[in-house]
């Protein structure tokens, strides 16, 4: 029944918003144009999530629907608006000028023309960010002072990557080119901060052989993300949602990758060493699946401590006022609300910012760091614009040395 209503809401949507193109041209290619590419893209999200549900590329046909849709929706406020002025006139030569008969005047057509240049303005933007921004990697690279940090440890360089979102994945050259560009920055360690897939573990057939090629000296270490559980699809099973689950962690192994599950390790350098702790996912209005107090069971409260943590929400609400001090926390989760605004020095700004209160970036409290990847995949729309996918890279310096 919801697919009914989705059908007579796009129907609605559609003849409705070609009323300003219809009162600026009257070319029947014009016309047979927009119904049949209305059609194909609608047919193809339907397709995706109806018909074929458990096929691939279903954010495309998302992100599709979403570029050729929303500015309908601006066509659709501004006719409204046009047709309820047109009705005031209508009804006062009615009233005031005694007209034998109730005519609509006909749409103004700078009106139409002024909507469809406001519609091709989030038109553009979505496809632009779907087609380039989404590839567009940055390297943000931060130097972090610390008074604890030992000795052996200054000038230690790791990279942070998060979100890769494997299900969204359309190229192996571009995958192929980011890995490339991670083991170039010649990190001691790699740290990928959740979210390996949307839901399934066969997302990341495909691009095992390549997510393998990722190197560095004191290995990869990674953590679960709210995707990685399978809970946001209906299994037939709970067996099955279990298999996919420890397939997923099987693959990060197979991959390299070392998976802390609530659970810390230590990297050496001589006598002197920091902890690694990894929890699972914990976040406000998801499964609190993170236990910070058993992932540390294994190590020292005056540790020098980089924790890694998918979901910012945790630091904010149980780790930068914790009794132990936890020096570095790298999250992810956010992907920086993939569409924003974000000159530096000046503005840095994002839909996701009204939600998260750590949504991207560096931040600082009581001495203690939270760095926020923008990740690498997307996950709804399949683009990016003025939020781009970031590999971040964080120098470790002792401030008895700055």
């Amino acid at each position: 029944m919801s697919w009914i209503f989705f059908l007579l809401f796009i129907i609605f949507v559609d003849y409705y918003s070609y009323q300003s193109i219809k009162n600026i041209s009257k070319n029947r290619i014009v016309k047979y144009s927009y119904f049949i590419v209305s059609f194909l893209i609608v047919f193809y999200f339907f397709y995706k999530y109806k018909i074929h549900a458990e096929g691939t590329y279903k954010a495309l046909a998302l992100g599709l629907l979403i570029s050729f849709y929303s500015p309908k929706l601006i066509l659709i406020i501004l006719n409204f608006s046009e047709d309820f002025f047109r009705l005031i006139i209508a009804s006062s030569n009615k009233i005031f000028k005694f007209n034998k008969s109730f005519e609509l005047p006909s749409r103004r057509k700078f009106i139409s023309k002024l909507g469809l240049g406001l519609a091709s303005l989030p038109f553009f933007s979505l496809n632009f960010g779907m087609i380039w921004g989404k590839n567009n990697i940055k390297v943000l690279k931060y130097t972090l002072f610390f008074d604890d940090l030992p000795s052996s440890f200054d000038g230690f360089q790791l990279t942070q990557i998060s979100d890769i979102h494997a299900g969204n994945i359309t190229s192996i050259d571009n995958l192929e080119h980011t890995v490339k560009l991670i083991n170039s920055q010649n990190s001691n360690v790699i740290f990928f901060t959740g979210d390996l897939v949307n839901n399934e573990a066969k997302e990341l057939i495909p691009w095992i052989n390549t997510l393998s090629k990722l190197k560095s000296k004191d290995g990869i270490y990674s953590i679960l993300g709210n995707h990685d559980y399978g809970d946001y699809r209906s299994w037939p099973s709970v067996k099955e949602k279990t298999d996919n689950f420890n397939t997923i962690k099987q693959y990060q192994e197979d991959m390299g990758f070392n998976l802390l599950i609530n659970d810390s390790v230590y990297i050496k350098r001589g006598n002197q060493k920091i902890a690694i702790v990894g929890v699972e996912n914990w976040g406000n209005g998801f499964r609190k699946y993170g236990d910070l107090s058993k992932a540390s069971e294994k190590i020292k409260s005056e540790d020098f401590k980089i924790l890694l943590s998918h979901d910012p929400t945790h630091w904010q609400k149980k780790v930068v006022d914790g009794i132990d001090n936890y020096q570095l926390t790298l999250s992810g989760h956010t992907h920086g609300g993939q569409f924003g605004i974000e000159i530096p020095g000046y503005i840095k700004w994002s839909p996701v910012s009204l939600r998260y209160k750590y949504w991207a970036g560096i931040y600082k409290e009581k001495n203690r760091y939270l760095n926020v990847n923008r990740g690498l995949g997307t996950t709804a729309v399949p683009g990016r614009l003025g939020v781009w996918p970031e590999i971040t890279v964080i120098t470790l310096k002792s401030t008895n040395n700055a």
